[in-house]
């Protein structure tokens, strides 16, 4: 069986052990968003050294009020580079507001129109901001997928019918997460991610621990007993999504 994490931030961990461990579960196929400028190269070079890890880059909403014209400029030029597969991770986040609104949404634009530019698709962050992130991307129309999704089933299809990829982290195996659950359990199967979010968000029974991608097993036993299928139809199906979310193929 080949798994995939299609959200796992290795540029803030041991890059180098957490991929080994997780190929050692079966994990083969990584994506690592960048959150800024500073730590965009990093991502695109752990991409560069192994051939089964893609990178993204972009501004995360947090760091939106960073994002001046030269910042840009260096994710405009890495957005270029050959192991980069989506731009982000991107989005709003209304809930912390470590950024004004205004230039949220302004950095988001920015975002959207350069991923339409390459091709690429976007890789959402979204919390306490449903509907201005509707706004934008139904309005855009950019490629993409709504990284750690915690919306509700309607949230999701209204995505789903417009094209996008819905990623489940460690958050689905919560306890006070039965209705992400519920959620997840009725989504159509092709167009449903994995990911952990490393170092962030430990699924059950890793909680408490720092996150990687090895972990990203238990969101999909998880996912095989909601949608009542083996582990590898789970495996093969996200691992299929993940190969068409971002336009790659998994080394063999």
């Amino acid at each position: 069986m080949r798994f995939t994490d299609s959200h796992c931030h290795l540029t803030m961990s041991d890059a180098h052990g957490a991929i080994a461990r997780a190929r050692e579960q079966g994990v083969r196929g990584f994506v690592v968003p960048a959150t800024n400028a500073q730590d965009a190269p990093a991502a695109v070079s752990i991409a560069g050294k192994n051939d089964d890890v893609w990178a993204a880059v972009g501004f995360h909403p947090h760091d939106a009020k960073h994002c001046d014209d030269a910042a840009f400029a260096e994710i405009r030029r890495l957005a270029g580079a050959a192991r980069v597969v989506a731009i982000g991770e991107i989005g709003l986040d209304y809930h912390y507001m470590h950024s004004p609104r205004e230039t949220q949404l302004e950095v988001f634009g920015r975002h959207v129109a350069l991923a339409k530019e390459n091709d690429l698709p976007v890789i959402v962050h979204n919390r306490e901001s449903t509907e201005d992130m509707l706004d934008v991307l139904l309005r855009e129309r950019p490629r993409g997928i709504l990284h750690s999704f915690t919306e509700s089933e309607d949230v999701a299809r209204t995505l789903i019918d417009a094209g996008y990829f819905i990623s489940f982290s460690g958050i689905v195996t919560f306890r006070t997460a039965e209705a992400l659950r519920a959620c997840a359990k009725r989504l159509p199967h092709d167009r449903v991610l994995i990911e952990t979010d490393t170092p962030y968000l430990a699924p059950v029974p890793y909680r408490g621990r720092d996150n990687e991608p090895a972990y990203v097993i238990k969101i999909a036993e998880l996912l095989a007993t909601l949608w009542d299928v083996s582990l590898e139809h789970v495996a093969e199906q996200t691992t299929a999504n993940f190969e068409r979310a971002f336009g790659v193929r998994l080394p063999k």
